[in-house]
């Protein structure tokens, strides 16, 4: 059967079609609760359930990147795809936990409703340095992340309904821009949830399914067994490779998208119980991308017999030949869903950046601006973001996989050591904060860049650990802010 041969099906075509109006309506039904004023726009007003954090930051921190380039990895590679998926659930357990908690604390007692905000309250930093500098990274990497988005939605709409990747792109795109710009942080985190939904059917349903086809899991696993043994080896892979692989959970403690999810809950002694709820999602979801990998490569054998010959379409390809239409139209959904979740995310933080870090506390910091006209300017800027990053998805051909690590990464080391340390260490100061942004970013465009280093390890665990170490040296040659006790205090929730 012709990968191809469904897309036309109006089965499929109707289970996507009912997925886009949920999302659409979701913008709608947000964007009055959105209008009220900045803080409800990119935060949700301080509001969230338990359930819809733990869902929104797992989903969000995941993105097309699981479905399409983890079982992709996993075609390619084999069970030693295990350690790309280790690394961030282990690590964002104890965000959840630990940090995390300390941040919700913090930032709520502050009112703070970005990251640089939260820098700036911490530092004491009334030049507003800190929120330039912190501009930097979350321009660059945001619109790098959120293009890779658009990019892996064309692939899978030019894969699964017979378009061209440039009409998928512009779709993924129509409908990210529309329900973000239209219902703000409230419409990402409630479209996250139902998304995660989505994405944890097709992640259970299609690995089951495909190890049924084979008679069960011994059968496959002696199919790929007599394949290659290295193929279900977990460590048929060097230490660099195992490194750069753990190593993507450096990114969780430094990306925004993820870090706003954990300040916009109700009660921070809650985030315990969403650490469960969310680490069991991820354990299922990665489970599921694996799978979906091993089963692919058991069937096809050849990454020759999968379409454009890529192994990221191989989630698609056993979609659409082992379920009904419908189901398979509802596994397409999925990886919008994945999209979505994380482009929508990302589009808020960087307009958020723009409008709240740059305009109103830089630029126009004497005026009186309404909260009215604030949605509307965060509304433009959401546009105007999503539109440069359309742009850069038109022209951008890298596989999903490494686009999305290298912007992960790069926010993970501009931000990551930088948060765990204010948080943890009182010695922590503003000029070191500056020292790891710098560092971190200019460490992982580098990296990128020189391909001798990058085949030793991945740019974002040099990155990571540099910008560690430029934090700590700067911070114990400058004076920590003189309320650094206090600030450690409102951390533990003490007023």
């Amino acid at each position: 059967m012709n990968a191809l041969s469904l897309n036309t099906n109006p089965w499929s075509l109707a289970a996507f079609v009912i997925y886009v109006l949920m999302m659409v309506a979701v913008g709608i039904i947000s964007a009055r609760f959105s209008s009220r004023g900045i803080g409800e726009f990119f935060l949700g007003g301080r509001q969230m359930k338990s359930f819809v954090v733990a869902m929104a930051a797992v989903t969000s921190g995941r993105s097309a990147w699981l479905l399409i380039g983890v079982s992709g990895l996993a075609f390619t590679r084999g069970v030693s795809a295990v350690w790309a998926v280790a690394g961030y659930i282990v690590v964002e357990l104890f965000m959840f936990i630990f940090p995390g908690k300390r941040l919700r604390y913090f930032t709520g007692k502050m009112g703070d409703i970005t990251i640089p905000d939260y820098f700036e309250s911490r530092f004491e930093d009334h030049k507003h340095l800190l929120r330039i500098f912190a501009l930097i990274p979350i321009l660059i990497f945001m619109t790098a992340y959120v293009s890779a988005q658009f990019n892996a939605g064309g692939k899978s709409l030019a894969a699964s309904f017979n378009l061209s990747p440039l009409q998928g792109i512009l779709i993924t795109a129509g409908i990210v821009i529309f329900y973000t710009v239209l219902g703000g942080f409230l419409a990402v985190c409630l479209t996250d949830t139902l998304q995660a939904l989505f994405m944890i059917f097709a992640l259970m349903i299609l690995p089951i399914i495909a190890i049924v086809h084979f008679g069960g899991l011994g059968q496959l696993l002696s199919i790929l067994q007599a394949f290659s043994p290295k193929y279900l080896d977990t460590f048929s892979l060097t230490f660099g490779a195992w490194l750069s692989y753990v190593g993507i959970g450096f990114g969780s403690p430094g990306n925004p998208h993820i870090l706003n999810k954990y300040m916009s809950i109700d009660d921070p002694e809650k985030l315990n119980k969403t650490a469960l709820i969310g680490t069991i999602w991820n354990v299922l979801m990665a489970w599921g991308a694996i799978f979906i990998g091993l089963a692919g490569r058991a069937l096809y054998q050849d990454v020759a017999n999968l379409p454009g010959k890529d192994p990221e379409n191989v989630y698609p390809l056993l979609g659409s030949q082992h379920l009904h239409p419908f189901l398979f139209g509802l596994t397409i959904a999925a990886i919008f869903a994945a999209i979505m979740s994380t482009a929508s995310s990302q589009l808020l933080v960087a307009s958020s950046a723009l409008v709240r870090d740059a305009y109103q506390k830089i630029l126009a910091k004497n005026k009186q601006l309404s909260e009215k006209t604030l949605v509307l300017i965060s509304r433009s800027f959401t546009l105007i973001i999503a539109l440069v990053a359309l742009l850069f998805a038109a022209y951008a051909d890298k596989l999903v996989f490494y686009l999305v690590l290298f912007a992960w990464g790069g926010l993970g080391a501009a931000f990551g050591p930088a948060m765990l340390l204010s948080l943890y260490w009182k010695k922590t100061t503003k000029e070191g904060v500056i020292a790891g942004i710098l560092v971190g970013t200019t460490t992982e465009i580098v990296w990128y860049l020189i391909p001798p280093l990058k085949a030793m390890v991945s740019e974002w665990v040099p990155a990571f650990i540099l910008s560690f170490i430029a934090v700590i040296l700067v911070s114990l040659k400058t004076e920590p802010p003189a309320r650094v006790e206090e600030f450690m205090k409102y951390m533990k929730g003490h007023h």
